[in-house]
């Protein structure tokens, strides 16, 4: 197991910590980690875009002209796709664009992520991030002592201290382990774990 140094809120070592092989040492694979996020960005589709087609649309209860006599083209609503106000032809409706992938690639596609920013070197892990109360300046503050402007901070818990502190802060978010995933890992470049979510990294992907 490779060994990770583990620091404090003013980025000073305070200790070490053996990393697990199965979820920081592991052969990255670029198109298991491509559907992974393919599947996650389907997953958050709105799919609400909808257009009325011609038996929606208000009005055409009556017959624009007769049939015959006029010398136009006969027509019998106004509600036709070819009439300006009329129907839409093959329009989009509301629809789930999401679906699966079997939980196995799912966590898998997790530790290839994991190991990724291990083995750039874009990942720290800290003891405590030392935050008593909800104070974006406190939060910044942390972040500047590692250099940080984009980062991804993942907690043991949902530390409402931690969250609410960051949400202000633009380039930054804080996760639950819970809530780690693949999309997120790779959107943010560097990548903060406490001390006490390895643990529950490990609970959670070794299963």
């Amino acid at each position: 197991m490779a060994v990770c140094d583990v620091v404090n809120s003013s980025a000073e070592k305070v200790g070490e910590i053996e990393l697990n092989d199965a979820l920081f040492n592991v052969e990255v694979n670029k198109s298991v980690l491509h559907e992974v996020v393919r599947m996650q960005r389907a997953n958050r589709r709105a799919g609400t875009a909808c257009t009325k087609t011609r038996g929606e649309v208000r009005g055409g209860g009556a017959k624009p002209w007769r049939q015959k006599g006029t010398g136009r083209a006969r027509s019998g609503s106004r509600t036709s796709p070819i009439w300006r106000g009329g129907g839409t032809t093959f329009g989009p409706k509301p629809r789930d664009y999401g679906y699966k992938l079997p939980k196995k690639v799912r966590r898998l596609a997790l530790r290839m992520a994991l190991s990724a920013r291990n083995s750039e070197g874009n990942m720290v892990v800290v003891d405590t991030l030392g935050l008593d109360a909800i104070k974006t300046k406190a939060f910044v503050a942390v972040m500047k002592n590692f250099d940080f402007d984009n980062c991804l901070v993942v907690t043991a818990a949902d530390d409402q201290t931690v969250s609410k502190s960051a949400r202000n802060a633009v380039g930054y978010k804080v996760l639950p382990v819970a809530g780690l995933n693949v999309f997120d890992i790779l959107k943010y470049s560097k990548l903060m774990l406490t001390q006490d979510s390895l643990a529950q990294l490990e609970a959670r992907l070794m299963v």
